[in-house]
């Protein structure tokens, strides 16, 4: 069926920029072969006191583009992105890109056979939600256990007026959404922690998944700048 791919090779890129950047990126990334994507708002929890900064984001707002394409379309997009918007610069922003399983609602895209064995990440993608006003608690988590920022996303669940779950947790109020870019080699630390201080495993406390990132531009600046 044409709306529904799956085992086809496409990958989710997610953008991270300083407010007002969304739609001339959006724009320029069209002309990269990518076909449109969509704008979410949200802000930067970062410190800027480290020369290191994972997320390189300051306590400012952000704007967050996620947008589709296949393989050899993400590869190219982020490439140009990276180059004419200088994500390689402090404070520019970052772009990363996960792998997705289907898509579900398009026919947009030609089928692409997936490719196997990636080998291991050197990031994952943490995504946490939980109710308004949580955000803060999960990123004081997530930095005494050795992250150095994270981007957080206001977002809405989809049962305001009737009980709908997912995962078990119940989506009834507004929510945010906790983006953290770790080093893989501390996700399960991080994780960890965030569970314990928010006590995720108690029924509408929140959830986290995490994924692996395949490909990410401007997450370490250069040591002699």
């Amino acid at each position: 069926m044409n709306n529904f791919l799956d085992k086809v090779n496409f990958k989710l890129i997610c953008l991270i920029v300083n407010h007002g950047m969304a739609s001339k990126i959006l724009k320029f990334s069209k002309s990269c072969g990518l076909t449109g994507g969509t704008i979410f708002y949200g802000r930067g929890t970062a410190p800027t006191n480290r020369l290191l900064d994972i997320l390189d984001l300051n306590d400012v707002r952000k704007e967050i583009i996620f947008t589709l394409g296949n393989q050899k379309t993400v590869d190219h997009a982020l490439e140009q992105i990276d180059h004419k918007f200088k994500l390689y610069k402090p404070n520019n922003g970052i772009a990363f890109c996960l792998p997705v399983k289907q898509i579900i609602g398009t026919s947009s895209f030609s089928e692409e056979k997936i490719s196997r064995g990636v080998s291991q990440p050197m990031y994952n993608a943490i995504f946490t939600i939980v109710d308004k006003g949580k955000a803060e608690d999960v990123m004081d988590a997530a930095k005494s256990a050795g992250s150095l920022g994270g981007t957080i996303i206001n977002a809405r669940g989809s049962g305001i007026h009737e009980t709908a779950k997912l995962f078990n947790m119940e989506i009834s109020p507004e929510k945010e959404i906790v983006l953290i870019i770790s080093d893989s080699k501390i996700t399960d630390k991080i994780t960890s922690k965030i569970s314990e201080v928010l006590e995720i495993d108690q029924p509408g406390n929140g959830i986290i998944f995490v994924q692996d990132v395949e490909k990410a531009y401007g997450l370490y600046q250069d040591k002699e700048n």
